[in-house]
């Protein structure tokens, strides 16, 4: 069936035979743009909108449909245009907190098995922010994979992916180049039939020519990077699934210029080396900050721990623990919100009546 190629499986099975589906057809989210969707059913590509009963239900951004995502749709009669009744639970789901200063998930992609991680081997290479994409990605439930992009530029792209392994803890990591093909090959494995992943990174790292070089097409546009400063340009503007030749499905992103997580769940995943040496600390409530006997401090004064990956992590605590403290006061706010209609409403309520 077309839907097991699009990644239907026996866990949105399980969730469509709960539903009362007499008139309903399940449909994959293959695009979403302003919250106009195309979705992809078995007889093909159907643009779709949400009922209104499904806008007033929703209680907030997350809980919209996001590409990748599983619907239930009502078809309309001679047009190709659905309706989208209901969302199925996801399986995973890869997500941020929007840009700005609003604390609210962005829901990228949904019910990814495997998130390409792209960087590119000249100036972007930033151990840093690959640190941080690793964090987002383990939060999500799927399995990261880094790609090092434009390995033609780079005079030892194999230093430079043994460097970037040594970071990657449970992620694979692979050279490639979209330009000459060097290493594309690998990465059908991740894209088998019924599987699906996606290609996430900065502007400029090469995504749309990976998602081009792999599809043998010329699906995506594609746009230099700029001259002097090797910076990206933004040549996706919108999330996109596409089906593989082989059966599987990838979902090409626009470049992200702003990363900041949401949940703060599975750090130590992401930074596993220093959980584990932090587990020979003298004190359990270490903080690697001069106490005495400090395991991780131990293994950076004598080489085997960069002291910057050890900074990156308290930056991303940090930032996690801000964010915990914004997303409190967002939650008291909204409860003052609601009490103050309910009291509103009793105000104007008639006397008497119940």
């Amino acid at each position: 069936m077309y839907v097991h190629a699009l990644g239907w499986n026996s866990y949105f099975q399980e969730q469509w035979d709960s539903l009362d589906r007499s008139h309903l057809r399940p449909a994959r989210v293959a695009e979403e743009q302003r919250g106009a969707y195309h979705v992809a059913l078995e007889d093909g590509e159907w643009t779709a909108e949400v009922t209104g009963r499904f806008r007033h239900g929703a209680p907030d951004r997350s809980s919209f449909p996001s590409v990748g995502d599983w619907v239930a749709v009502e078809t309309v009669a001679g047009e190709r245009k659905a309706f989208i009744q209901a969302l199925l639970p996801r399986r995973t789901r890869l997500s941020r907190k929007i840009a700005g200063e609003r604390s609210e998930e962005q829901i990228l992609v949904a019910n990814v098995d495997t998130v390409f991680i792209v960087t590119s081997l000249n100036a972007d290479l930033n151990p840093r922010r690959l640190e941080r994409y690793l964090t987002m990605v383990f939060e999500s439930g799927a399995q990261p994979v880094i790609l090092l992009n434009k390995a033609d530029l780079c005079s030892d792209a194999n230093a430079a992916a043994v460097s970037i392994s040594a970071l990657a803890m449970t992620a694979d990591v692979h050279v490639v180049s979209a330009l000459t093909g060097t290493g594309l090959g690998a990465l059908n494995a991740y894209v088998a039939r019924g599987a699906t992943a996606v290609l996430v990174g900065s502007s400029g790292v090469g995504k749309s020519t990976i998602m081009n070089a792999m599809l043998q097409s010329g699906a995506q546009k594609t746009a230099p990077i700029r001259d002097g400063d090797d910076r990206g340009r933004h040549a996706t503007t919108f999330r996109r699934l596409y089906l593989m030749p082989a059966g599987g499905v990838l979902i090409d992103t626009p470049g992200l210029r702003e990363l900041q997580l949401w949940d703060a769940d599975h750090v130590d995943e992401a930074f596993e080396d220093i959980t584990t040496l932090a587990g020979g600390c003298r004190f359990r409530d270490c903080r690697h900050d001069g106490e005495p006997g400090c395991a991780v401090q131990e293994a950076i004064a004598i080489g085997a721990l960069d002291e910057g990956r050890l900074e990156s992590l308290k930056k991303l605590q940090r930032e996690l623990d801000h964010l915990d403290r914004r997303r409190d006061v967002a939650a008291q706010a909204e409860q003052r919100r609601r009490w103050k209609q309910i009291a509103k409403g009793l105000r104007q309520r008639p006397r008497g009546k119940p």
